[in-house]
């Protein structure tokens, strides 16, 4: 009786830790939020989405200009790096043992751990210095370097979950194997995929420093890439730093609207993951 007792003990002991590790690790994300919602939240109106920025010193103002940016560069990276990442996955998981999918799955693994500071200098280096001005191009560049690690990486263990018997009834049924890969394949676990490709664009989207080599920033409302352009990671830099209160009020409220975003993004991937996976249904 005493031994039950000491294991019950036990696992409630176990228990009660296992708790409290979940709620230390909750607990940043939680005194982030209600920070950044108690002095960012106050300062968000239509004007805030839809103005420019004023000249410094002056109160009032948005971030029209930098949610534009952001919409821009994130959406021309998303166009170059969630081909090639996807694509990549692919190859990997179908040629495993190929030496050159060896190869690339090493560079992946490298890039994934490489900081982004170092990206954007390669970025600079490769575009910025060479066109002699910064642009938002460049700044999608950087982040398409970013992007298409994760997603390949992503696209590979994602692939490899899929059942061999699936690629096998197709072979049979006179499928090619580049048929098999996209029609039977992909759309198996396509939910997956895009999970993965929204993660992604998700943690590009909070990108700094890339940015701060390649796209630099701006205060006026720019559409074209091959320009300076703002984004609002930049502005939260930008306006953190600065010396005027208003520019802090406007940080915080940029942040929280960044913040935002990427919880939208990361719950559209729990979303699309569910509804694909999900038992009940």
């Amino acid at each position: 009786m005493n031994r039950l007792v000491w294991r019950r003990w036990k696992s409630r002991i176990m228990v009660g830790l296992m708790i409290g590790a979940v709620v230390v690790a909750v607990a940043p994300l939680l005194l982030i939020l209600g920070t950044l919602v108690a002095r960012g939240a106050g300062s968000i109106n239509l004007a805030f989405f839809t103005q420019l920025p004023v000249p410094a010193g002056e109160t009032g103002g948005g971030v029209a200009h930098a949610i534009v940016g952001t919409l821009l560069m994130v959406g021309v990276a998303g166009l170059i790096g969630l081909p090639i990442g996807i694509g990549a996955g692919m190859f990997c998981a179908e040629y495993p043992k190929n030496r050159l999918a060896t190869v690339a799955r090493f560079v992946a693994d490298v890039m994934n751990g490489t900081p982004s500071i170092v990206i954007g200098v390669f970025a600079w280096t490769l575009i910025v210095a060479k066109q002699k001005h910064f642009s938002g191009f460049a700044g999608s560049a950087a982040l398409a370097m970013i992007m298409i690690p994760m997603v390949m990486r992503t696209t590979e263990e994602m692939i490899k979950l899929v059942p061999h018997s699936l690629r096998e009834a197709a072979l049979a049924l006179g499928y090619a194997r580049w048929r098999t890969s996209l029609s039977v394949v992909v759309r198996t676990c396509l939910p997956g995929i895009v999970t993965g490709s929204l993660l992604a664009i998700a943690r590009v989207a909070g990108e700094t420093a890339p940015l701060l080599f390649t796209a630099l920033g701006s205060q006026f409302m720019s559409r074209d890439l091959n320009q300076p352009m703002a984004a609002l990671p930049l502005t939260v830099f930008t306006y953190a730093t600065g010396p005027y209160d208003d520019w802090h009020r406007i940080a915080w409220a940029t942040a929280l609207v960044l913040i935002m975003v990427v919880l939208v993004l990361s719950l559209l991937a729990r979303i699309a993951t569910r509804q694909r996976f999900d038992v009940r249904q």
